[in-house]
């Protein structure tokens, strides 16, 4: 039997779930939850401290994305805690498990509030951004809903979840006894579920009926480590392949299967497979819902659909065959049978013609990225950084029109090695996403290929960069505006622009004044130069390259982006 905090609770409530960082901006009323992470650092665990809460949520968010395990997010009463809400957000609509700490006022006055200093609706402001939150109400209940909050956030579709923390219950001690501290198998599913066999059959009769199959693999497969069988599976049934746009890299771009999310190969594929099996995917609008003209529909087009939350089986396209359960698991067995129903099968004429499409649409974008012209182009910038960095690397992309010219050329070829709040389209994720995948993997080549507007939103987490010597290269492609909105707003107001344009910042000089590497880049032959400077300053580093900014050389499938997103309405 022990005496402690409930902020020592808490902590060795989160070593038995082998968290190795929590993720915050320290607070009086964090003050036993910092201690006993402090005291504890010899179990492995540790807290990395940001310049804003929002940082520290994105951190949380990309600690999941590159380890497969939740990340861990605190913030202080009120201000702390609101401060959070922009990551948790993301987080919540592209399904990334994340525990939520946040400080409150003593128990006897919150819900309903006594009027304190800070103290705010703290369970309300998160309900609608997490799959489950509760208030910890007494020292006595915090294993309990420990346990639950990672219970819930591991479950079905993961997700954020929340725990409120009033100050009194961290403060207050009391006995507890060692064995109170359960393993995870103990109170949670640590193996995600199989599928019915019945359903698995029906669904390796429906691929071996197929003369063109497709798999469709979304984030649900990287949540699931599914990727061997992914590819084991694509391989053996000549099956084509379109990952979502946050699941590159779960077979290598470079695949000959492989068409980019989006891309006219993607497109044709996606219209003439006859056969789908979606694993992961939920078909939302950068999947254009499952609907034509990008898929074929019902009339020529069966669709299996896999995933771990019956909730989201169907929900915006009919399907043939709906099967939940763990994307590893029900590939497994669907590879298996497969093996046994038959041998392996060649690709279909669907490949050699959706290839074709691919190589003629991409010859633009190549000639684009070779060339030599200044300002220097976006592409070119893209094609440098990417055959810079190695294969392995970790690419965060981060941004508007910036984003759009990556999905072209910036290939990715590792699975949990490309991240993109695509969902969200935040702003800002990218120098946090960054330092947490170099956390997770030192060893690996980590950089972001962002506009300046996202660099602003986050940049003071350079000085964290710096404090844990996060060896990470941020490429800004610096058009000096919201390049996006701008050319929003040339398409949809008559040429009239408001609110988008920016002073010439060196952000090189930012990056310098925080003790790190910066560098400005105006000339394309300066680009790969720059880029091993940046290594080899042994600093986290800045590049901040002038691209060409006029609206021209915005991407060529701009105008369909602005048509979907404003689909129905009319100036």
């Amino acid at each position: 039997m022990s005496r402690m905090t409930g902020g020592e609770v808490l902590v060795r409530c989160l070593l038995k779930e082998g968290v190795r960082y929590v993720f915050g901006v320290p607070g009086a009323q964090l003050l036993p939850l910092t201690d006993a992470i402090f005291r504890n650092r010899e179990r492995g665990i540790d807290f990395i401290h940001n310049r804003h809460e929002q940082a520290s949520a994105h951190m949380a968010d990309a600690w999941a994305r590159v380890t497969g395990q939740p990340g861990i997010c605190a913030g202080t009463v009120g201000p702390g805690a609101t401060d959070l809400v922009p990551g948790v957000a993301v987080a919540y609509v592209e399904s990334i498990p994340i525990v939520v700490l946040t400080a409150q006022t003593q128990s006897w006055r919150a819900y309903p509030s006594h009027g304190s200093t800070q103290e705010c609706d703290q369970l309300g402001l998160f309900s609608s951004i997490t799959k489950w939150n509760a208030v910890v109400n007494s020292w006595d209940r915090i294993c309990e809903l420990v346990r639950q909050a990672f219970r819930v956030a591991l479950s079905g579709r993961p997700g954020p979840v929340h725990l409120d923390l009033p100050a009194d219950v961290l403060f207050q001690t009391g006995e507890i006894e060692e064995d109170a501290f359960l393993e995870p198998y103990q109170y949670r599913a640590v193996d995600g579920p199989g599928a019915d066999p019945a359903l698995v059959e029906k669904a390796v009769e429906l691929l071996l009926s197929a003369q063109a199959p497709l798999i469709h693999a979304g984030g649900g497969v990287l949540r699931a480590g599914a990727w061997n069988e992914v590819r084991e599976l694509a391989e053996y049934l000549g099956a084509l392949v379109t990952p979502t746009v946050g699941s590159r890299g779960v077979v290598p771009d470079d695949h000959p299967q492989v068409f980019k999310p989006s891309g006219y190969g993607a497109i044709g594929a996606q219209c003439g497979a006859d056969v789908v099996l979606a694993v992961g995917a939920r078909f939302g609008e950068l999947d254009c819902w499952g609907q034509p003209p990008f898929w074929c529909g019902r009339e020529g087009q069966k669709i299996i659909q896999v995933d771990r939350a019956a909730e989201m089986i169907g929900v915006n396209t009919p399907v043939e065959l709906g099967i939940v359960g763990d994307a590893r698991i029900v590939l497994r067995q669907i590879v298996d049978l497969v093996k046994r129903s038959t041998g392996p099968r060649k690709a279909s004429q669907l490949l050699t013609e959706c290839r074709a499409t691919e190589e003629t649409w991409m010859s633009e974008f190549e000639e684009l990225a070779g060339s030599d012209k200044e300002p220097i182009h976006p592409l070119r910038l893209i094609k440098e950084a990417r055959d810079f960095f190695p294969r392995d690397s970790i690419v965060c992309v981060d941004g508007g029109n910036i984003a759009v010219w990556a999905s072209y050329l910036m290939h990715i070829y590792e699975p949990r090695s490309f991240m993109w709040a695509g969902d969200m389209g935040h702003l800002g994720v990218g120098l946090p996403y960054a330092l947490a995948a170099k956390l997770a993997c030192p060893e690996k080549q980590v950089f972001i290929i962002h506009g300046d507007g996202s660099f602003m939103f986050m940049n003071q987490e350079l000085e964290t960069a710096r404090r844990h010597e996060l060896r990470i290269v941020d490429i800004i492609a610096n058009d000096q505006a919201y390049g996006m909105i701008k050319q929003g707003q040339l398409v949809a107001c008559e040429g009239r622009v408001i609110g988008v344009d920016f002073y010439d910042t060196r952000c090189d000089k930012m990056a310098e004044s925080m003790g790190c590497y910066g560098e400005r880049v105006e000339k394309p032959e300066q680009i790969r130069p720059a880029l091993q400077r940046a290594v080899d300053s042994g600093l986290p580093a800045v590049l901040d390259v002038l691209v060409d900014k006029e609206p021209a050389l915005n991407p060529p499938d701009f105008v369909t982006l602005v048509d979907l997103w404003l689909q129905g309405c009319e100036m």
